[in-house]
């Protein structure tokens, strides 16, 4: 499995994306700097495009993934992530990881996967009730594989993700106490910011929910968002005492703004009084351009040739489908089903 030559060669990170939709400031904090972070610290590094995990919640629209399929991966390159150094790869193409989905939904109960606390909430988020799609109750088990068919260990998460890795490292102590040592324990890796808000001052920054500021957006769309962000209602005038806690605008600084003492010093005047709501606004909208205008530029440079990116998610895809072969033929072989591979089986 020697892709490349680089250090921490026994350790495997894999990160992925859900294709359905552009990516956003959260995804970059939160996930996509530490991919590109991750890629100059081991050898073996891995991103997936889960379009069968979008199909889970979006199977009646599957023009929306596939089309998102290539937006995902403009957007990952655009930010940094290197196809040198990362092995780029789409989900459904890689036959293998269903086949071991198949082989882990015999070692997890439905009533383990109903107390799973995000599946939980994902659920309430998107109203299913009792008519959640099998697909989607079992994603814990579709993410063990998707995890596990290439020797992966670690896994770059948010904090509302680590209930999903527990229970896939139940099913690895399953998996090996039934049949053999086979896979390794997973590793999650937390962000710094795990999560960031909405601009709309909602608990999480969301495609679905509409208040994000994506990767993609113009200069003139991110000053159209930032201007709508809630700050403190109470600070009706520049001069009146205002209040940072709370304050969108004050939580994308810290999260955004390198000059950290210039920020302190922002939180300092507006507290006094003395400081408006569009002067702070202002300065956010030139903090994120700083951050979103390069990504862009060369988002819109990639965008122009197509074939560069089918090239990357192709060439991805092959050396990733050689890995997965050799995982599931140790796996078939553990299970007792290599029937053909073993010349003593006798019909």
């Amino acid at each position: 499995m020697a892709l490349f030559s680089k250090k921490n060669s026994t350790d495997v990170v894999l990160t992925g994306d859900r294709p359905t939709g552009q990516l956003h400031l959260g995804h970059y904090i939160g996930s996509i700097k530490n991919r590109i972070a991750l890629q100059d610290k081991y050898e073996h590094c891995f991103y997936m495009i889960a379009d069968v995990q979008a199909l889970t919640d979006n199977a009646s629209n599957p023009d929306k993934v596939r089309k998102n399929v290539f937006e995902v991966a403009l957007d990952n390159l655009a930010a940094g992530l290197d196809p040198k150094k990362t092995a780029f790869f789409i989900q459904s193409q890689i036959p293998e990881i269903a086949e071991l989905t198949v082989v882990f939904l015999n070692l997890v109960t439905l009533a383990r996967l109903r107390r799973n606390p995000t599946v939980k909430a994902e659920m309430k988020q998107k109203g299913f009730g009792e008519n959640v799609p099998a697909g989607f109750l079992v994603y814990p088990i579709s993410q063990a594989a998707d995890i596990l068919f290439c020797d992966s260990n670690i896994i770059p998460v948010g904090e509302d993700q680590l209930p999903v890795i527990e229970q896939d490292n139940e099913i690895v102590d399953k998996f090996n106490t039934t049949y053999g040592e086979t896979f390794r324990k997973i590793k999650p890796v937390l962000s710094d910011t795990p999560r960031l808000i909405g601009i709309d001052g909602n608990a999480k920054a969301s495609k679905s929910l509409g208040n994000a500021i994506y990767l993609a957006d113009s200069k003139e769309e991110i000053e159209r968002k930032v201007m709508m962000m809630y700050t403190d209602p109470g600070h009706i005038h520049a001069s009146d005492p205002g209040k940072v806690e709370g304050n969108v605008v004050f939580t994308y600084l810290d999260t955004f703004d390198t000059d950290k003492a210039g920020a302190e010093e922002l939180k300092r005047q507006y507290r006094k009084g003395g400081l408006g709501d569009t002067a702070i606004k202002k300065h956010l909208i030139d903090v994120l351009e700083n951050v979103i205008g390069p990504i862009r530029e060369r988002r819109e440079k990639l965008a122009k040739d197509p074939e560069y990116v089918r090239a990357v998610l192709s060439d991805g895809t092959k050396k990733v489908q050689a890995i997965a072969k050799e995982t599931m033929t140790k796996v078939r072989k553990a299970i007792k089903i290599d029937y053909f591979a073993n010349k003593d089986y006798a019909v």
